[in-house]
């Protein structure tokens, strides 16, 4: 007889990796009684692969991430050992805050907030099964036979279904850090008719601190002053003195020990079946791939303040361990190295996520959903944003509340959600700002200003929160009007400040905010000639700068957003039939029918249907408006 767990659970989330902390603790945060599986308590917010949170793009998630309510961006701010913005010398649209975090550290502290969040129990066993009945999920069933009813599921299974780390020719069926593998769920997800992939990542190896010679390497420091990811991290606490990484690179001895045992590697012998991630390739595909390239870049990673592991940032292969020692000790300052873990590849199951709705729910079954790399992206960042909206949207789903969807032009996790369900990604997702076309008003900067009052309505954001946001914005709002009235004279001293930035000196009166729209100046240069600035809480003085500085291509993006709100806004009916749609290509319909999009612009982002196609939808359902307005009246 079969084990029927009896404690009162609501939602059960399955991993406590990124996407599952996240997911486990909206839930419960939410007031959903929440049970969150892993298959070792021991790696919970396990960082398997780079030490560090943020990043290109990936900044902009974790501080939407907190800017909604979720923990990732707390969690660095409390463990990180370096950190740095990224591409200040381009406009703020590309600005990404990245912090090297000492990874034992990270994965305990976020331990610790989980274990002491009301409403959630964490269990270390292994999920083997979905229980649903007629397309309404109903649990799971783990590896002992147990039982455990909920309401909804939410899968956050990482890389670890049947999973398979890979170098050389050695094949080990386990998880990533040699941690048990998932061996079962896969069948059970088959057998209710969700579409499984087969991906493929990879790491580098680890290597000796004491082994490196870092007089041959450039020092990399970390930013003189420390800004905090989280919008309620007090940036005075944060500053501390910081680890340094260190660059080094490749030369043609590094590439050519890799071409010469290019036979040996599993990715080229047909030994990985799995696709890889395009932007973030082996070593080995660099080598083949950029033969053009005389070097590439190799980074030296801390990997936290109690250790002398380094990580190998930039190596990333699944070459045989002797290729590899030839490999990385013919690196300049790695002569000597010695290396603590072999670097590897991982295979591992995945779904192809046009299965889900924008709500992250499964399409064919109700209360089931997913996040993180079992949706078939990559990275820390992208697993954790998709796992809080996850969370959000399971807890909304059993207090009866509408679901929370961002679309592309409210923030990265709408681009990133969007782009997840709706088009093919043949290989791991990982996040670009490329991938944004509002990136202007995407930043980094105003995630609080975009979204900390969805947070607030869904109940992750404290009112005191709250009311400062609604402070911040009306400052903001105040000091644009006010600086736009200041008017700055031709005196000396004006002069003088405006030859000291090499700016054009004033031949006539202007406005501060005129100066500001300069390229050479901004609104903190030119505080010597406003007496009358008022004091202003953190963040406002940023805000007006780029808000004045860049306002005619804010208002241009502002002006495209209302055109995509018009597509977003014209619904397609649930139990539309393209089938009756005349005029319809034979593959737009087949595709339309098969992923079932909710509204014209979602079906216009589907991978085989053109704008000709939309126009004949747009066209069809118009005409069936208003021959239902007719049959009314």
């Amino acid at each position: 007889m079969k084990f029927i767990y009896k404690e009162d659970c609501q939602v059960i989330v399955v991993g406590a990796g990124h996407a599952g902390c996240e997911a486990a603790l909206a839930c419960a945060r939410l007031g959903i009684k929440t049970v969150m599986f892993t298959v070792s308590i021991d790696s919970i917010a396990l960082m398997p692969c780079n030490p560090n949170i943020g990043g290109t793009s990936k900044g902009h998630l974790v501080r939407e991430i907190d800017a909604l309510g979720g923990e990732m961006g707390k969690n660095i701010d409390r463990t990180f050992i370096q950190s740095k913005m990224l591409n200040i010398s381009k406009g703020p649209a590309v600005h990404s805050l990245r912090a090297q975090a000492d990874k034992s550290e990270y994965s305990r502290s976020m331990r610790r907030v989980l274990e002491n969040t009301d409403n959630l129990s964490i269990v270390q066993a292994e999920v083997t099964e979905i229980l649903s009945e007629n397309g309404q999920v109903l649990g799971v069933r783990t590896y002992s036979g147990a039982v455990y009813f909920a309401k909804a599921v939410i899968l956050c299974t990482g890389t670890y279904l049947k999973a398979r780390c890979i170098y050389g020719e050695v094949s080990n069926a386990t998880g990533p850090n040699g941690l048990q593998a998932a061996n079962y769920l896969t069948d059970s997800l088959k057998a209710l008719g969700i579409e499984m992939l087969r991906f493929k990542t990879g790491t580098p190896a680890r290597i000796d601190k004491r082994s490196v010679d870092f007089s041959k390497m450039e020092e990399q420091k970390g930013d003189e002053r420390i800004e905090p990811f989280s919008f309620t991290t007090d940036s005075e606490e944060i500053q501390k003195e910081q680890v340094s990484c260190w660059l080094t690179y490749t030369n043609e001895k590094t590439h050519d020990i890799i071409r010469n045992n290019l036979d040996r590697s599993p990715l080229y012998s047909g030994m990985i079946e799995g696709t890889g991630p395009r932007y973030c390739p082996s070593i080995e595909d660099k080598v083949v791939k950029f033969a053009d390239k005389d070097r590439h870049q190799v980074f030296i990673e801390p990997e936290g303040l109690y250790t002398n592991e380094m990580y190998v940032g930039g190596m990333s292969s699944s070459l045989p361990e002797d290729v590899q020692h030839k490999m990385y000790s013919s690196v300049a300052g790695l002569e000597n190295v010695r290396i603590v873990r072999n670097a590897y590849a991982i295979e591992y199951d995945c779904i192809d996520p046009r299965q889900l709705y924008p709500t992250l729910e499964f399409r064919n079954i109700s209360g089931l959903f997913s996040g993180g790399q079992f949706n078939g992206s990559s990275g820390y960042e992208e697993a954790a944003a998709q796992g809080l909206l996850a969370g959000i949207n399971a807890a909304r789903k059993i207090l009866g509340k509408e679901q929370i969807v961002l679309d592309r032009s409210q923030a990265y996790i709408g681009v990133l959600i969007d782009d997840l369900v709706t088009k093919e990604n043949k290989e791991p997702y990982r996040m670009m700002t490329s991938r944004a076309e509002y990136r202007l008003l995407l930043r980094q900067d105003n995630a609080d200003i975009r979204l900390t009052k969805i947070g607030y309505d869904v109940g992750l954001i404290s009112e005191e929160r709250y009311q400062f946001l609604l402070e911040k914005e009306r400052q903001i709002q105040e000091e644009i009007h006010r600086i736009k009235h200041v008017n700055i004279g031709t005196g000396e001293k004006v002069q003088e400040l405006l030859k000291a930035a090499d700016s054009t000196p004033l031949t006539s009166g202007s406005t501060l905010g005129e100066l500001i729209r300069r390229p050479e100046l901004n609104y903190d240069l030119l505080a010597p000639l406003d007496p009358n600035r008022p004091v202003l809480l953190k963040g406002v003085a940023e805000q007006v700068n780029i808000n004045v500085k860049y306002e005619g291509y804010i208002n241009r993006q502002k002006k495209q957003i209302e055109q995509f709100k018009k597509m977003e806004k014209k619904k397609i009916p649930e139990n539309f039939s393209y089938k009756e749609v005349p005029s319809l290509r034979i593959e737009a319909r087949q595709k339309l029918e098969l992923y079932r999009p909710v509204s014209i612009g979602q079906a216009s982002r589907i991978s085989g249907v053109s704008p000709a196609d939309i126009s004949v939808l747009v066209v069809y359902l118009e005409q069936q408006r208003r021959k239902q307005h007719i049959e009314r009246n």
